[in-house]
């Protein structure tokens, strides 16, 4: 049996578990594994390896950013690793899957003892649970000789081309145990769920209520500490931890750049740009759940499909997406480039003023009429055409006032046949109108 044959001969229902790395940047400066297990993976890297210098070019390769995008599926890790001179090597790493009866006893452990799926839903590997493991004949870790190595440069061993991807992968299982895992079969969801059903299943067969029915007695008191209890002691209780730091920026999305093919019906540039977009919207949203009076704000409408997609090319440079987007959403390019340009001047409430049919009511319209006759000394007052629709154009100019169901007042200027947004909203006429002419 070859070893891409022995790789790939333990876990079952895998089909098409992957995921793959962007490329991290440069290491400069600091370890690459900061975790005990990524420690563990690099410890049976180094023992492995016959050739320590070839250990030690690896070692600055990764270190200088030179390993792309690191896929990681069942028995297999995979990237292409850049020589100095700019030459690429497919470098593939190999890893022993646990069989199916491993993975059971794996599952079973961990459903007896909860705090290893807590720990694992953390993103943590305590050691007790790789000790629990072991002690069911399953070994997570990998040891000597464990990690086999294949190269497209012909290496007969380990090469740095390998080890630079080895090295990169221990940043990788730092930040999430569950890559390991995968490699040795198994998937987070697949992972997740089956522990989900097994959990299920242990709390049907040890209710209290089928205990009773089965021998007829009574059913014994539940574990645990009764709430009034455990509120009574609150002030003896150790403090909570303080929470995690606030990320400076959005993580980095997956990338979908793999070998295999997308399945049928998935766009992975598409859905490469969303989930970008909503690592940027995450962010966002905690940002303001932590700011001052945050619990004092009005909830945020949520938007229609065609006010997101405005707000989606608004938030790219890229054509092609808004090409797209506009004929999702049922517009001409040049719609959707008067509603991106008023987009950016006030969100949904500014692209409601360029695109919404609204005839104020009669005390609305009764304010705007006095902003307007209040707005100006007689012989500063501008001749305005009343429209439809809250709107005043300005006679013998391309410009425009449009007022808004807010009672703001919007500054707009003819562009070709239409007209365009063109700054942002005042609380009176005259200010909206002396930002148009400012440009002017």
């Amino acid at each position: 049996m070859t070893g891409a044959d022995s790789a790939n001969s333990g876990g079952r229902g895998t089909e098409g578990a992957e995921r793959t790395f962007a490329a991290l940047p440069p290491a400069r400066g600091r370890g690459f594994a900061q975790s005990w297990w990524g420690q563990a993976w690099l410890k049976a890297l180094e023992d492995t390896a016959l050739d320590l210098q070839q250990l030690k070019k690896g070692r600055k390769q990764a270190r200088d950013g030179a390993v792309g995008a690191v896929s990681v599926r069942p028995g297999r890790i995979t990237a292409v690793v850049r020589d100095t001179d700019g030459t690429a090597q497919r470098s593939d790493v190999l890893l022993q899957q646990l069989s199916t009866e491993e993975w059971d006893r794996f599952l079973d452990m961990a459903v007896e003892r909860a705090g290893h799926i807590a720990a694992l839903l953390d993103r943590d590997m305590p050691p007790h649970l790789v000790e629990d493991a072991a002690g069911a004949g399953v070994e997570l870790l990998p040891g000597i000789g464990d990690l086999e190595p294949e190269c497209a440069c012909d290496a007969w061993d380990l090469c740095p081309h390998t080890a630079a991807l080895c090295y990169q992968v221990a940043r990788l299982l730092d930040e999430d145990p569950f890559v390991l895992l995968l490699m040795r079969g198994r998937g987070e969801r697949q992972l997740l769920d089956e522990l989900q059903v097994r959990s299920a299943r242990a709390a049907r067969t040890q209710s209290p209520t089928e205990a009773t029915a089965a021998g007829g007695g009574t059913a014994e008191e539940p574990e645990g500490i009764r709430a009034d209890e455990a509120f009574g002691a609150r002030g003896i209780l150790p403090p909570l931890p303080p929470p995690p730091p606030v990320p400076e920026e959005p993580g980095l999305p997956p990338s979908l750049d793999t070998e295999a093919e997308p399945p049928p019906g998935i766009d992975a540039d598409a859905l490469e740009f969303l989930t970008a977009d909503a690592a940027g919207r995450a962010l966002r949203m905690l940002l303001d759940a932590l700011s001052a009076g945050h619990e004092r704000q009005p909830l945020e409408e949520q938007l229609t499909t065609r006010q997101d997609a405005v707000r989606l090319a608004a938030s790219t440079d890229d054509p092609l997406i808004a090409v797209r987007l506009a004929g999702g959403t049922g517009r001409q390019r040049a719609e959707l480039d008067l509603a991106v340009g008023a987009w950016r001047y006030g969100g949904a409430a500014a692209l409601a003023v360029l695109e919404d049919e609204w005839q104020p009511e009669p005390e609305a319209l009764a304010r705007a009429k006095a902003d307007l006759a209040g707005a100006w000394e007689d012989s500063e007052r501008p001749r305005l055409r009343a429209g439809a629709g809250g709107r005043w154009t300005v006679v013998g100019a391309d410009t425009q006032l449009r007022y808004g169901r807010d009672g703001r007042w919007w500054p707009y200027r003819r562009a070709g046949a239409r007209w365009a947004a063109s700054g942002p909203p005042a609380a009176d006429p005259a200010s909206a109108l002396a930002s148009l002419r400012a440009e002017d």
